[in-house]
């Protein structure tokens, strides 16, 4: 707060400080020129280290918007600052600039940039490195950059320099003056506090400090943190909250959130990409309002499912993709992944048929389940939705599926618009786009939808699931007992995904709509948290569950893996007690 006003202050006096600049450059009074030069310089240092912001466009000849020069302007007067932004916003470009800064007027700076992973972080040495190509000043003032991922680094003339470093134990023994963060959410706090703020073991020691007059001018390390919104079950939430606590008592410390809205006034995000993201049938509220509107999202305490019981088992690093998708990427690590021995796989699916509404979806969702000295544990490594569609439309790209993840059965919600697509695979379907005639299918579970098949020689491959009160309640029951015992694995959050496939030799230059086939499972995956997050859970009086989405919300995708995890527990138990069953038709599941 008192930093606002002191940078309010500095710009009522600029014109003022203007004027003492002039006196300055006046080298006819005094003892000798050079030391008339130094005082100049001393002069003019002192105003730029008061206005950052000025010196971006005076000496760098970079222009800022307004909401970019109090930015720099608190990064630059406080100890500890944190920077909430919106995609659009440009932070990376303007923690470069900072830096630049920095190093050059407080000569010997060192500081040590950190991110989730060393490229993320290496990217403020390449927009120096941008900077640098277009400020002739600055390009003077850097000995050495290096963009390289084995060493990135910028080096200054005046002894300062800029550093990336891992976020991991590796990085112990550093030194630094300031340390920044990038998307700190996304590191581990015991790094954090026991790596990186650990480098802040000495201040900045310029040589004017050893005189006795000016020792009480010691200058304080920095610590600078930035990042999108996240969960407020996370550790981000309460290090932001302990921010604001030391900002609102007179600490030197600052925190802002500047939303989608600012982006947009200044012209950085357009409005249409936002109202068309915001109006796409899978639209996800609760990831856009964390990422876009810097706003931290919480569930409510009759949340059925806990965030910290499915964050704990998001990793996955791997998806399991159609085979046809293995042919695109040319790296040679990038491989379709076999079966495991005693590997079960299930496609489970939750349908829907109408289009347009926003609670109306069908999701495909692929469950491997993987034997292990007590059960199976369950690895949802690929997922998919289907706005709308046509039972044969989804009837083929069910048999798709099933094919190019070598599934092994098919688990399928048959109430309502299900029962369509199950009369589509009980006769021989057509698939026109592969040429391929498919053979019938016919029910394992139950013999009624069985009768429906009158093919004799049809494989039992279908489990039919008719969820009812009970049904819904032990699949609820179930799925949540799983995730706290940690056998039900996700895919890692899609930010950390896109990375990992950055990295995939080619990936990077696909076009833009296959690189987004890549990554959507791994958003389906968030969308899935994001629903089972938002479902509460009654007890009935016959002590069932009953869970209920918000008003308009869906829930397609948790239903598609509850019914998969349901399914997949009996399978279990009958292989744990084998000599309970004589043969597969003994277990009904409906």
């Amino acid at each position: 707060m008192s930093g606002y006003k002191n940078f309010q202050v500095s710009r009522n006096k600029a014109h003022k400080g203007n004027n003492i600049f002039n006196k300055s450059r006046n080298f006819n009074k005094g003892p000798d020129k050079s030391q008339k030069l130094m005082t100049g310089i001393g002069i003019w240092t002192s105003f730029y280290r008061s206005n950052p912001h000025r010196f971006a466009k005076e000496y760098l000849g970079i222009s800022l918007k307004l909401f970019q020069v109090i930015l720099i302007f608190m990064m630059n007067y406080s100890n500890y600052f944190m920077y909430l932004a919106s995609r659009g916003q440009g932070k990376t470009f303007l923690t470069s600039i900072y830096c630049v800064i920095r190093c050059i007027l407080w000569p010997e700076t060192k500081i040590v940039v950190a991110s989730g992973n060393m490229k993320q972080a290496r990217e403020v040495i390449e927009k120096i490195d941008d900077l640098k190509k277009n400020s002739p000043n600055l390009s003077r003032e850097i000995s050495d950059l290096s963009t390289s991922s084995n060493d990135p680094k910028v080096e200054f003339h005046n002894g300062s320099w800029i550093k990336v470093v891992a976020s991991n134990d590796g990085a112990r023994s550093k030194r630094a003056n300031c340390i920044i963060v990038d998307e700190f959410r996304m590191v581990d706090l015991n790094i954090i506090n026991k790596v990186l703020r650990k480098f802040l073991t000495a201040p900045r020691q310029p040589k004017y400090l050893n005189i006795p007059e000016y020792a009480h001018l010691q200058e304080r390390n920095k610590e600078i943190y930035l990042s999108s919104a996240w969960y407020q079950f996370h550790w981000s939430w309460t290090k932001l909250k302990a921010f604001v606590k030391a900002m609102t008592i007179g600490k030197n410390y600052f925190i802002c959130g500047l939303p989608y809205q600012l982006a947009i006034k200044e012209s950085l995000l357009m409005k249409d990409q936002v109202l068309d993201e915001m109006s796409e049938d899978d639209f996800d509220e609760v990831g856009f309002y964390m990422e876009m509107g810097c706003l931290f999202f919480g569930e409510s305490e009759k949340a059925f499912y806990k965030f910290e019981d499915l964050e704990k088992n998001r990793r996955l690093v791997q998806a399991v993709y159609p085979k046809p998708y293995y042919g695109l990427i040319k790296d040679a690590s990038f491989k379709y992944t076999p079966k495991k021995e005693g590997e079960i796989r299930l496609l489970c699916c939750d349908i829907a048929t109408m289009e347009g509404k926003e609670n109306d979806a069908s999701a495909y969702t692929m469950i491997r389940l993987i034997p292990n000295s007590k059960g199976l544990d369950r690895y949802i490594s690929y997922m998919e939705s289907m706005t709308g569609g046509h039972t044969v439309t989804q009837a083929v790209r069910i048999r798709q599926l099933f094919d190019d993840l070598d599934c092994d059965y098919l688990v399928l919600d048959t109430q309502s618009a299900g029962m369509g697509i199950f009369d589509n695979l009980v006769i021989p379907l057509s698939d026109r786009e592969r040429g391929i005639e498919y053979e019938p299918w016919t029910c394992i579970n139950d013999d009624r939808m069985a009768e429906r098949c009158t093919y004799s020689s049809a494989p039992k491959i279908i489990y039919s699931v008719k969820a009812g009160q009970q049904l819904n309640s032990e699949a609820a029951i179930g799925l949540r007992d799983n995730l706290k015992r940690g056998k039900v694995r996700l895919l890692i959050n899609d930010k950390e995904a896109r990375d990992h496939l950055k990295s995939l030799k080619g990936y990077s230059s696909l076009p833009i709509e296959t690189q987004a086939r890549f990554e959507n499972t791994f958003i389906q995956t968030t969308l899935l948290v994001n629903e089972m997050i938002n479902l509460e859970g009654d007890r009935n009086d016959n002590g069932t569950v009953k869970l209920k989405e918000p008003s308009g919300k869906r829930k397609d995708r948790y239903s598609s893996v509850s019914y998969g995890n349901y399914i997949a527990s009996l399978i279990e138990r009958k292989l744990q007690s084998v000599d309970d069953y004589d043969d597969e038709d003994e277990l009904v599941y409906y």
